[in-house]
């Protein structure tokens, strides 16, 4: 297969090298045109600019080093597969929605509005984000190391694994399904509401009404400080807490674990109180 080379060249105009195809770009600019790369394939870009909208759609086998998409260049990738990300600065929002095999390393999203939507199969390592409603509807994703700044992360994703990470997110993981969280901090109002099969391993968790409404909730070696009126209706719960919780109401079922638990609320005419096991580490 012959690669094409090209260097330093400043492309304008929409649909500038629309349905290019093996293609080498080395310190490009493309500007003042919307959709340059649209229906484009085997593209590979380094030290190349974004200045415009919707850059890389519809487009299928893509690498990308040490680029930029301006705060102009919004939209950028959008129903686009097997494209790989490193060593990137992305300015504007709206990126990445439905696309497929995406990989993302060393990159900063500085307005993630609406960023990464409605993804299979992603993989996010050394990722920093800021931006409400990042991560919706996505499946299969893979995380390490991903900071992120933005309310209501992950809604609606299923089958997530995250690991080493810092969310500062409320109303994070809503109407989700299997999602793990490793060796992570969340911090962050109404964590986990309206979920399914959510485990969580030595993580540390801030949250107002935090774990209500999940049905399979399990933590292992998880700390909760700063949590009130958390497990509200949540139901099959296997809680392994350390420290303090300040204050659980209503589980529907299942066992809590805990070195404290400074307010219990259980309501007999809201849930059946036996079909939960509360348990104070030391205290038989």
């Amino acid at each position: 297969m012959d690669i094409k080379k090209i260097s330093s060249w400043h492309y304008t105009g929409e649909r500038a090298v629309f349905q290019g195809k093996n293609l080498d770009f080395y310190e490009c600019l493309f500007d003042d045109g919307e959709s340059p790369l649209k229906e484009s394939e085997n593209i590979k870009l380094t030290k190349c600019e974004f200045g415009w909208k919707y850059p890389l759609w519809y487009s299928k086998d893509i690498s990308v080093d040490n680029c930029l998409w301006k705060d102009t260049a919004r939209a950028g990738v959008w129903y686009t597969e097997n494209i790989v990300i490193k060593n990137t600065s992305i300015l504007a929002p709206k990126n990445f929605r439905r696309c497929k095999n995406l990989t993302l390393e060393n990159i900063e999203i500085s307005n993630a509005l609406e960023t990464l939507w409605w993804c299979e199969d992603v993989t996010l390592k050394n990722i920093k984000v800021a931006g409400n409603y990042f991560g919706m509807n996505c499946s299969r994703v893979t995380v390490d190391k991903l900071e992120l700044n933005g309310d209501y992360g992950f809604d609606g994703a299923k089958d997530l694994v995250i690991r080493n990470s810092t969310l500062n997110t409320r109303d994070a993981f809503w109407n989700c399904e299997n999602v793990t969280v490793i060796d992570s901090t969340i911090s962050g109002e109404y964590f986990g509401w309206n979920s399914k099969n959510i485990t969580l391993i030595n993580c540390k968790v801030e949250s107002l009404q935090g774990f209500c409404y999940i049905d399979g909730l399990k933590l292992v070696n998880c700390r909760l400080p700063n949590t009130t009126l958390s497990f509200e209706y949540c139901e099959n719960i296997d809680a392994d807490i350390v420290g303090i919780v300040q204050s659980v109401k209503n589980p529907i079922s299942g066992v809590i674990v805990a070195d404290k638990i400074e307010e219990l609320i259980l309501e007999e005419d809201k849930v059946d109180v036996s079909k939960t096991k509360i348990v104070i580490r030391g205290k038989v």
